[in-house]
């Protein structure tokens, strides 16, 4: 059988065949066609389909119609890779890295009083990071929290006192933020630490001396806790072997001194209420009601800070 794509008048006032060509390259002729639109298509444009071929305009169009894989609770696929966590964990390492650096030979890496001698002492880099209520410096300033220096908040769950400090935390970051990160997706992961972090520094600035320092990402990790906990329970997987875990943590914290305990509580509490609004959200509409339920716990968690401010303050 002889394809046709129009016909020519011959001589004799016939008709002859002409051969199809490549609606992309029209000096190719070519008897092969896209299974979707029809069109003639060339070997440089076949695109495999589990039927014959299509051409590549077909071929992007079906990709963008095919939703992409999501977790059970709406997040992406690639937090199967644990990206967020291994950027986590560098940054918190250059942090660790540049506190050193700006020590000057000190006891930044170890030698300090926390943990047995183990932990290392202050640096200029904690000492601007830190999470510090309201203090007179050496030089005479006021500095802190209460004086508008709100980044403290932030900074401080990304520095640490010593190596020994930073290893424990990151060992828990890479063991739980993995297996969060798989089930969250990245973007849901990432909002759950912050908030968790961010609510023991602002449980650190409530409840704690105004003029003692508190820094590390324990905050956050005491979330991940309470987090892997709920989820798990929503998953309705087995949650035994998390409950020592955590327990030990929290004996930990209340025995071991130079912790803030005001700060894994509060990381704690936070970290447990993000992932039951991240877990129990409704699916129809799940985003936005995930979203609004993280926006409201920052906005709560800034309100407290100003109102500790206040009393500070006496604004």
């Amino acid at each position: 059988m002889t394809e046709r794509s129009g016909q020519a008048g011959d001589a004799t006032g016939g008709s002859v065949p002409t051969t199809p060509v490549c609606y992309r390259h029209p000096d190719r002729e070519t008897y092969v066609r896209c299974t979707r639109c029809n069109r003639p298509i060339c070997p440089e444009c076949m695109r495999d389909a589990s039927v014959g071929h299509q051409c590549p305009e077909c071929v992007s169009e079906g990709r963008r119609s095919v939703r992409p894989a999501r977790t059970a609770f709406g997040g992406g696929a690639a937090g199967r890779h644990g990206y967020v966590t291994k950027v986590l964990i560098a940054l918190n390492v250059l942090m660790m890295v540049l506190s050193i650096a700006s020590d000057h030979g000190g006891d930044a890496a170890a030698g300090g009083s926390g943990f047995g001698g183990l932990m290392g002492g202050g640096t200029p880099l904690t000492d601007w990071g830190s999470v510090l209520g309201q203090a007179v410096f050496p030089d005479g300033t006021v500095g802190g929290v209460a004086e508008g220096q709100w980044y403290r908040l932030v900074t401080a769950m990304f520095l640490h006192y010593g190596v020994v400090h930073l290893l424990l935390n990151m060992w828990a970051l890479w063991v739980l933020g993995r297996t969060l990160e798989a089930v969250l997706g990245p973007l849901r992961f990432l909002a759950l630490y912050l908030l968790a972090g961010l609510g023991g520094n602002v449980a650190v600035y409530l409840f704690s001396p105004v003029n003692q320092p508190s820094a590390g990402a324990s905050t956050a990790i005491f979330g991940l806790f309470a987090a892997i906990f709920v989820i798990m329970r929503r998953l309705g997987r087995d949650t035994s072997s998390i409950v020592p875990i955590l327990v030990i943590n929290l004996i930990f914290t209340f025995t071991v001194p130079g912790i803030s305990i005001a700060g894994h509580l509060g990381g704690l509490v936070v970290g447990a209420v993000t992932a039951l609004v991240l877990a129990y959200a409704p699916r129809m509409r799940r985003g936005v009601f995930q979203a609004a339920g993280s926006a409201i716990i920052l906005v709560a968690l800034l309100g407290l800070a100003l109102v500790r401010t206040g009393m500070l303050t006496g604004g």
